[in-house]
């Protein structure tokens, strides 16, 4: 073969690459689609239910909101600063299937508080702000339910605190908030319950900007707690509150809790891998006294993410470069496997009117991919969502997206970033039409079935083709986190371990998997379970393990 003949073949393989790289990277863009204008309150804090409805709430000190109490309803409270009756919603269940929101009461201020869903599927909120700072509210899904709310349910106060699940799926760790280097329990067991002191919190508090508020929290494998604040972490026996793991610092020593606001998951748990934490995002060092200066100065957002094996024999972080700098984003794991990386801000911190530029594209971050080439930017939204926004994964796949009020009250004029009360969805790439043919459909078992740990279990789904490829199919369950503030509180992913594939007839196969063997593994409750070919996933089916 001659040299120029050579030469053009190596310009037309390279043009094909460059070519099935942009087809590549357009497919993988993401869709946008508005669902309401307006809820009538600022989407602050999300949860899914097993239900396929979100509780939605905001705090109840803004004013008035844009959607009525039913039936009359109406909250008194003089200790309120701007509105001592109000005949508004503060918090609304929203109905997926249907596009709608059903207004509910809650009694006092829900403002930067935490929760979590019980094994028996009632969410648990723990504090607040005001009156609400030690208040544990329940909500039990049903038709017609409300707000069940506990006065001095918590021990202390807990304001921009952290929740997580235990194992039994009974029992939450309240851990951190406001002035509180300490932990403690919900519910209570007996009169003896205390506070647990614990001085990490404290030691990585920044006298002036704190840094260390909504600890990220995840449950190890060996029924420990990681637990990052600021820019370090350690590994704690709640138990027995003893530290015993202490990890090195993030490279740079920036800090990526509130105000200076990143964000971070656990990455899917699979057999015989280890387990792996992502951080990203954040503000450098000292970007919060210069945004709330007299003459503020909005610093750009951190550009990187750190990833660290929590288990291994000396945990080191690895650093990674994101597409643009982010504070005040959130990390949500997808049914593929996958990272969104979504909302917030490229300057500034988490507070009053002290963000700048709107990030408004998502990334998606594929942890499995070479170094490098983790990361895909996607179609940008047309909403900024900025301090006080949040999402959720829903069963279906798409992701739900809504809030922002960067201000103290609700302002929808003649500011920078106007209050919003809409919800948008963002779906990715794996819910193009054109992969409609790769995308399974379960038929069994039921949705809402009872599963036991380390349970072989058949999975049948339909998919319109001949023969599949075994190497490309996977099980996934998804625990549905809680979501405030950029941290989807008790997030977890599992791989599930396969056992065998059977084609049992015409478009339909049957796969059998193992269930998780320890519920420090997947705490018992509610999961959505995908079954994923070729990364694209099936609509999610509710399980219950226990």
């Amino acid at each position: 073969m001659n040299m120029a003949l050579t030469q053009t073949l190596n310009i037309l393989c390279s043009t094909l690459l460059l070519l099935r790289h942009v087809v590549l990277t357009r497919a993988a863009l993401g869709k946008w689609d508005l669902l309401q204008p307006s809820i009538g309150i600022v989407s602050m804090h999300m949860q899914l239910l097993h239900t396929d409805r979100v509780v939605i709430y905001d705090r109840t000190d803004f004013g008035y909101s844009n959607i009525s109490l039913p039936d009359g309803k109406c909250r008194d409270d003089p200790t309120e600063r701007k509105v001592k009756h109000d005949c508004t919603a503060h918090s609304v269940e929203y109905d997926v299937a249907s596009n709608t929101a059903r207004p509910l009461m809650v009694q006092t201020n829900v403002w930067c508080s935490s929760g979590a869903v019980m094994n028996n599927g009632t969410l648990v909120q723990a504090g607040g702000d005001s009156d609400g700072e030690r208040v544990v509210r329940l909500f039990t899904p049903c038709p017609d339910c409300d707000w069940n709310e506990i006065k001095d349910g918590l021990l202390v106060r807990r304001w921009y605190s952290t929740t997580l699940i235990l194992p039994d799926g009974n029992g939450q760790l309240i851990i951190g908030g406001r002035q509180q280097y300490n932990y403690e329990f919900y519910p209570k067991t007996t009169p003896s319950d205390k506070v647990y002191d614990l001085p990490f919190l404290q030691q990585t508090n920044d006298d002036k900007s704190e840094n260390n508020l909504y600890p990220f929290v995840f449950l190890n494998l060996d029924g420990n707690l990681f637990v990052f604040a600021n820019n370090r972490a350690i590994l704690l026996d709640y138990i027995n509150n003893k530290v015993v793991r202490t990890y090195p610092e993030i490279p740079g020593g920036d800090p990526r809790n509130y105000p200076s606001t990143g964000s971070a998951v656990l990455l899917p748990l699979k057999e015989n891998v280890g387990v792996e934490v992502l951080v990203c995002g954040g503000a450098p060092k000292g970007a919060h006294p210069k945004a709330i200066d007299t003459n503020p100065e909005f610093v750009g957002a951190l550009d990187t993410c750190a990833r660290i094996g929590i288990n291994d024999l000396n945990p080191q972080w690895a650093m990674e470069t994101m597409p643009m700098g982010r504070v005040m984003s959130d990390m949500l794991l997808l049914p593929d496997g996958n990272v969104l990386i979504i909302n917030g801000a490229g300057n500034g911190v988490a507070g009053w009117d002290i963000g700048r530029n709107p990030v408004l594209e998502p990334v998606v971050y594929r942890p499995d991919s070479p170094s490098g080439s983790r990361f895909e930017v996607q179609n940008p939204s047309s909403t900024p969502r900025m301090y006080h926004s949040s999402t959720v994964l829903l069963r279906d796949g798409r992701v739900l997206v809504g809030g922002s009020n960067p201000h103290e009250l609700y302002e929808f004029t003649n500011v920078l970033f106007p209050t919003d009360l809409s919800l948008e969805s963002f779906s990715p790439s794996y819910l193009d039409p054109k992969f409609a043919y790769l995308r399974p459909k379960i038929i069994s078992p039921a949705s809402q079935s009872g599963i036991r740990y380390g349970q072989n279990v058949p999975i049948r789904f339909n998919l319109q083709l001949g023969r599949l490829d075994s190497d490309s199919l996977m099980v996934t369950m998804l625990a549905p986190p809680f979501n405030t503030h950029t941290f989807s509180m008790h997030q977890r992913l599992l791989v599930l371990k396969k056992l065998d594939l059977t084609h049992v007839g015409y478009s339909t196969y049957q796969i059998r998997v193992v269930t998780p063997d320890t519920s420090h593994l997947a705490p018992s409750g509610y999961y959505l379970v995908f079954v994923v070919y070729k990364n694209i996933p099936s609509e999610g089916m509710w399980v219950r393990i226990s």
